[in-house]
């Protein structure tokens, strides 16, 4: 039962692969210990983490507090034993991978902040607030937009915009507004399991080269499986009518907003480029990307205007736009780029220590690929699966090229079996705070599973020649 135990835990906590020096043999850890202390400290920082609401101490603080302590327990005791570089070899690797994600992660919150500041997202939400939709098309429209927004964006903000529209034509229901948030969930999340950039899972596949990048469209159909049968069915719970009609002025897109748009897209086209073409690592492409944006944010300082200043003479005079993009930057979001840090450097020591090794005989072993990997969907509704997804890269266990995207679709669309499931349910619970809860979600759950099976068996269907 232990074992068993351990082995769970393991799977639920990722780590990072490292190319340890022939010189340095690692050393089982798993029973001394030094392996035990990591694992409580790692579960004490995680247990902080899933309470980041109700003590208001940010996610990122007790992991990174985590994995410090847990280098030291073992740089420690691999000094005693005569091998001081050891752990120096293998955290290096841990943190070259995480710097690559970390960039990467950085550049597109970057985008994504310059296009909020431009008003593009509020256009689209005034825009379809101003329409006079019914209750039922909005719920369509809200979700379909999530699903086919959140693999050029990602589903973190494309399910915040969807929700701020439904919350404004809303207010007076709010039984569609729960029902709609959970929609929104499933939309987002669905609709980035097929893209690179839709979620951080993806982007880890596609970085470790597990799954090309044309091939993530292989997965088009079976997530709007997963998206459609929920919806169907959740429909038939939406109020019949049409929200109050109010007027609403549209916010209009500042100087250069699709032009940053248009940049986004090349961006991406360029990360694409540098993997496909060139055989560099997609962060340098999106490296040249943020100069891009950069130059063309000098750009909108020197050429785009801002208003009048109606202060001065009749005629006034016109102001110079305060677009900065080094404020777009430290706008990104911080809290998550140092908790996917702690995360990776917490338990790549538990990795190193060889919990890892536990977890793949038992998930990969004796339950084979299959059932592991939807398993893996089921656990990332418990846990993040960011620290799922880490876990089985590095475990890179022997399966077929459909079962890599077996685990690439459940690790995505699994989180939304529950509203902690994702980032896109954590985020609304506290956006829609009242309307949409983890009860309200978990109503709707079984209706999720169903689009959950159906998806896998539709990939397995299409995908598993």
């Amino acid at each position: 039962m232990i074992k068993i135990l351990l082995s769970l835990l393991a799977i639920c906590v990722p780590t990072i692969a490292f190319a340890s020096d022939s010189v340095h043999k690692t050393i089982n850890l798993t029973s001394h210990w030094v392996g035990y202390a990591s694992i409580a400290i790692f579960v004490l920082a995680y247990i902080l983490v899933i309470l980041e609401e109700q003590l208001h101490l940010r996610k990122s603080k007790p992991v990174l507090l985590a994995a410090g302590i847990i280098w030291i327990l073992i740089a420690a005791f691999y000094g005693s034993q005569g091998m001081p570089h050891a752990a120096e070899v293998a955290i290096r690797h841990n943190f070259l991978e995480y710097a690559e994600l970390f960039f990467f992660l950085l550049v597109a919150m970057t985008y994504i902040n310059a296009m909020l500041e431009r008003n593009v997202f509020d256009a689209l939400r005034d825009w379809l607030v101003a329409k006079g939709f019914s209750y039922k098309t909005l719920f369509w429209l809200t979700g379909t937009l999530a699903f086919f927004i959140s693999p050029i964006a990602d589903n973190l903000t494309t399910a915040l915009i969807m929700c701020a529209v439904v919350l404004a034509v809303g207010k007076d229901e709010p039984k569609f507004i729960a029902i709609a948030c959970i929609n929104i969930v499933v939309g987002a999340n669905a609709g980035g399991a097929f893209s690179p950039f839709g979620d951080i899972t993806t982007l880890m596949v596609w970085q470790k080269g597990m799954v090309q990048f044309s091939e993530f469209f292989s997965l088009f159909i079976p997530s709007v499986v997963n998206f459609i049968i929920p919806a169907f069915i959740m429909q038939f719970a939406i109020p019949k009518g049409n929200p109050v009609a109010e007027s609403t002025e549209l916010t209009p897109i500042k100087y250069g907003g699709l032009t940053i748009v248009a940049l986004f897209v090349l961006t991406i086209m360029t990360a694409v480029s540098f993997h496909n073409f060139l055989h560099l690592p997609p962060v340098f492409g999106m490296m040249l990307g943020l100069a891009y944006l950069k130059f063309f944010g000098y750009f909108i300082r020197k050429v785009g205007k801002s208003g009048f200043d109606e202060s001065d003479s009749p005629t006034g005079h016109q102001i110079e736009d305060d677009f900065d993009i080094f404020d777009k930057i430290a706008k990104a979001e911080w809290d998550t780029l140092f908790f996917f840090y702690g995360v990776i450097l917490a338990v790549g020591g538990l990795g190193f220590i060889g919990y890892l090794g536990m977890a793949s005989e038992f998930m990969y072993g004796e339950l084979g690929a299959t059932n592991a990997n939807i398993l893996v969907g089921i656990l990332s509704a418990i846990v993040d699966n960011i620290p799922v997804m880490f876990a089985v890269l590095t475990m890179n266990p022997d399966m077929s090229h459909a079962q890599w995207l077996l685990v690439t679709l459940t690790a995505g669309v699994g989180g939304s079996l529950l509203s902690i499931g994702s980032a896109a349910g954590v985020a609304l619970m506290g956006q829609a705070r009242g309307y949409y809860t983890f009860f309200s979600h978990l109503k709707w759950t079984p209706v999720i599973a169903l689009g959950y099976g159906a998806s896998i068996y539709v990939h397995i269907l299409i995908n598993g020649s």
